[in-house]
């Protein structure tokens, strides 16, 4: 990092979650597939945004164009800005989201309680309209905003090459034969699947998106309807799979019910498209170890019905 580099940032620690062996609860996978995902609650904000969130900030403090006189903007869904805003109250510097107006009643909480100031967009255009606000904005007062840009700014993607990847290839001590994960900002799959690819060239790399543009899957992108972010790399990938938005969540729900680990809508989509692909090796007879991310906990989401179908 450059000369600047502030020392408010050693004390803050992101990354080294758990890996959860999951594969029991599903014994239509067998004995020789696996299927494993980090447990990113065990974040400082409670989710794997926080990784992204920190690099985003620390970079733009260390190069010298975040200061204490000026407010760190961006657009987010939720956890991204949960990020922001407990890094911006520990360090000292003010917070500024562009949020859906659809943002659960929790994360609206949590964002508050941290002092962030809030903008909330037309529900119905999701995340790409509070991109556009935040683009808007920016426009409007370049000099009293710094944009953070998680779509476009490659320490997204850097984040997760640093850390998630070298984490799941340790803990699996290099078996890891498949990744699997969904496309938001597309920094986790584009990070993790570059540095495993390094790590172990015949790795196979298989990204997830939600089934349509109209999806329940809060954080996951809809490639063909949705603005594509800058750091998306399509050639990262081996492989799609597309999840619809009931079975991430009864993929959720069995997890909580046969092995005791909550997961929100996003961490569910991801176990299905694991499971999903575990299940076709198993009837393959093939060995594998498939690694995936549960993005966050469920009780951020205990209010919505699906819990009890």
């Amino acid at each position: 990092m450059p000369a600047l580099a502030d020392p408010a940032f050693a004390g803050v620690k992101v990354g080294d979650t758990p890996l959860l062996d999951v594969s029991d609860a599903f014994p239509e996978l067998g004995r020789k597939v696996r299927v494993v995902g980090k447990a990113e609650w065990h974040n400082p904000g409670g989710s794997i945004k926080d990784r992204a969130g920190f690099f985003i900030f620390r970079d733009a403090v260390e190069s010298g164009r975040l200061t204490k006189d000026k407010i760190l903007l961006d657009s987010s869904s939720g956890n991204t800005g949960i990020a922001y805003a407990w890094l911006g109250a520990r360090l000292g510097y003010k917070v500024s989201l562009a949020v859906p107006g659809s943002i659960s009643k929790h994360r609206r909480a949590i964002l508050e309680a941290y002092g962030v100031e809030l903008l909330f967009t037309d529900p119905l255009e999701g995340s790409d309209g509070a991109i556009r606000e935040v683009r808007l904005m920016m426009k409007a007062e370049p000099d009293r905003y710094v944009y953070a840009d998680q779509y476009s700014n490659p320490m997204t993607w850097r984040a997760h090459y640093e850390t998630t990847g070298p984490e799941i290839f340790a803990q699996t001590e290099g078996r890891v034969t498949h990744f699997v994960a969904g496309l938001g900002t597309s920094g986790t799959f584009v990070g993790v699947g570059r540095r495993l690819r390094e790590l172990k060239s015949d790795v196979r790399l298989v990204s997830m998106e939600p089934d349509g543009p109209l999806h329940g899957l809060e954080g996951l992108k809809h490639m063909e309807s949705s603005i594509v972010p800058a750091i998306y790399d399509e050639n990262v990938a081996d492989a799609r799979i597309s999840v619809s938005t009931e079975e991430a969540q009864d993929a959720a729900r069995a997890l909580a019910r046969r092995a005791g680990i909550l997961l929100g809508p996003s961490g569910g989509a991801n176990l299905a498209a694991a499971l999903r692909l575990g299940r076709d090796l198993a009837e393959q007879g093939r060995q594998a170890v498939v690694a995936t991310v549960f993005s966050d906990a469920g009780e951020r989401y205990l209010g919505e019905r699906f819990w009890t179908p």
